[in-house]
């Protein structure tokens, strides 16, 4: 949502799109493998990534829409 709303007020935002979603997809990506790694291996260990999943999407869904709102805000001055 932030990396789209940052290349909509550019003419050549999908380089700048891949280069800041990219580095915001790597920790999801990475705690997603682990939790459904410990979730097929064994319930003890499943809870330190899927807490840690958990609370990254949380946060981004918190942040997400002001960090938006404020970078297409910025996009039209």
């Amino acid at each position: 949502m932030i990396g789209a709303a940052l290349a909509v007020t550019l003419h050549r935002g999908g380089l700048l799109l891949a280069v800041l979603v990219l580095p915001l997809s790597i920790p999801v990506l990475i705690f997603g493998v682990a939790a459904s790694q410990a979730a097929v291996t064994g319930p003890s260990t499943f809870g330190a990534p899927f807490s840690i999943l958990c609370a990254l999407s949380l946060i981004s869904f918190v942040v997400g829409p002001f960090a938006a709102a404020a970078s297409l805000r910025q996009g039209l001055d």
